[in-house]
């Protein structure tokens, strides 16, 4: 199944912002929050002061629940979260990016933005029946979000370390098993 660009990339940076949560935190300060609004190209309102960056930290929960819930559930919190923001969706077009929907104004709070993006992406997993494709990692020592958007479903990692880290132990332990 392949997602619009704008759903990729929102799901994309959910599942980073909900990984950000894990030790050692990844979102502790406002230059931090720069970059994650950099990398993933938000436009509109950025305030850049610790209000902000709490309103996004306080975020992360939220959006870990949404990714490793179950589908209904999943459309209980979609909806909850696009009626607090007032959604209204709309298609734009700006900067390098073609015809995509936004659903709140582009001077909502930086947190309302990305919840409202998130639950628009949401959305197109639920309406398309694609829970499957998130998930919690498969290493035992860690609980990141893994959105997986390869083709033949085969990410098991929140990230390259922890799929490395299971690698080594897999190895060692078929060398310790031919000793």
């Amino acid at each position: 199944m392949a997602f619009a660009h704008d759903t990729e990339v929102s799901l994309l940076a959910a599942a980073t912002l909900a990984n950000t949560e894990d030790d050692p935190d990844e979102l502790e300060s406002v230059g931090q929050l720069d970059a994650f609004f950099e990398r993933f190209e938000y436009t509109g309102r950025h305030d850049r002061d610790l209000a902000e960056l709490g309103a996004v930290r306080d975020l992360r929960p939220k959006l870990r629940r949404l990714m490793t819930t179950d589908r209904d559930s999943a459309v209980e919190l979609v909806n909850t979260m696009l009626a607090e923001a007032g959604a209204l969706p709309q298609l734009v077009r700006h900067d390098r990016f073609d015809w995509h929907v936004h659903a709140v104004s582009p001077s909502a709070p930086f947190a309302t933005r990305i919840a409202v993006e998130t639950a628009m992406a949401m959305i197109d997993v639920i309406r398309a029946d694609e829970m499957s494709r998130l998930g919690v990692c498969a290493d035992d020592d860690c609980d990141g979000v893994v959105l997986d958007l390869s083709r033949n479903r085969s990410r098991r990692f929140c990230s390259t370390s922890c799929g490395n880290r299971n690698a080594v132990a897999a190895y060692r332990a078929r060398q310790a098993a031919d000793s």
